[in-house]
This record gives C-alpha cells, sequence and structure tokens, in this order.
C-alpha cells in the first residue's frame, strides 16, 4: 500500500504542537515498567489485561463471555485518529475496531481497586482513569460510547 492523502511528513496541522510526521509516531509507548508495578502492588486483584493493539476496542470480546463491556468514559480522541477518520472517511464504529484511538491498555479490577491503579501508572506520568464497566449478560458484547456516537459489538 502506498500512502496518497493530502499530508506530508512534515506538515503541521491547527491546534496540534507537532508535525505530521511526529503525530503518527506519538502513539508508541511502552507499558512495560507500569505494569511491572501494578503486578508487584495489585497482582491478585486483576481479573484481567488487555493491550488494545491489533483489535482495537473490540480486542476484550476474545476473552470474556456473557458479558457486556461498556466504554462510556474514554479519554478524548487524538487528533492522529481524527486525522485519520477525516482524511480515509472510514466510519466511527470501523475506526473503534482498527485503532485504539488514544486507549491503549485495560485493566479489569473491582472499582474498590482502581485508584491505586490509577496513582502508580501516574506516578509513571501516564494519565489513567475508569474508563467503563463490566456487567452480566445473556451475550457477549461491546459498547463504546463516545462524543462521536454510540456503537454496539
Amino acid at each position: 500500500m502506498v500512502y496518497s492523502g493530502k499530508y506530508k511528513v512534515t506538515d503541521e496541522i491547527p491546534g496540534v504542537s507537532v508535525n505530521i510526521g511526529k503525530l503518527v509516531l506519538s502513539p508508541t509507548r511502552t507499558y512495560a515498567p507500569i505494569i511491572i508495578d501494578v503486578l508487584k502492588n495489585l497482582r491478585s486483584q486483576i481479573h484481567g489485561m488487555v493491550h488494545c493493539s491489533g483489535g482495537a476496542q473490540t480486542k476484550v470480546l476474545h476473552f470474556v463471555e456473557n458479558l457486556h463491556i461498556i466504554k462510556d468514559n474514554l479519554f478524548d480522541i487524538p487528533p492522529l485518529f481524527k486525522l485519520i477518520q477525516e482524511e480515509s472517511g472510514t466510519e466511527w464504529k470501523e475506526m473503534y475496531k482498527v485503532f485504539n484511538m488514544g486507549h491503549r491498555m485495560e485493566l479489569y479490577l473491582d472499582e474498590k481497586n482502581a485508584q491505586a491503579l490509577i496513582d502508580i501508572s501516574k506516578s509513571f506520568g501516564v494519565d489513567a482513569k475508569v474508563v467503563g464497566r463490566v456487567e452480566g449478560s445473556d451475550k457477549t458484547e461491546v459498547t463504546i460510547k463516545s462524543d462521536v456516537g454510540q456503537f454496539n459489538y
């Protein structure tokens, strides 16, 4: 495949402090140091972890049964994914299926332990928050509620 969009890697877009090339590289991050600390302190409390690449926001569907994963407090969509959507014309529902949309790592644990996990992440300079919840269900599904719509998978 060859990129044929209107931007060059040195182009800038309004409201973004880096050029397109740096923007494309910006989602790259290793979570290993954070996860080591989380496992050291909260291992017995963790029910699951999903790195949201290669399946994005629907990847969790491969690991659960009869649960409804509701993600209704996701981080804002980063400029890179807005740009990809705008340039490609891809439907937002598909974007959440293909791209992490700025939400890269999920850890599943009881709400009472969430703040400890958030504190560990923030100690590494990485924002974290409760993005949703898990409910029992007679089927396996994910619901995304975002500024660009609600999507069910």
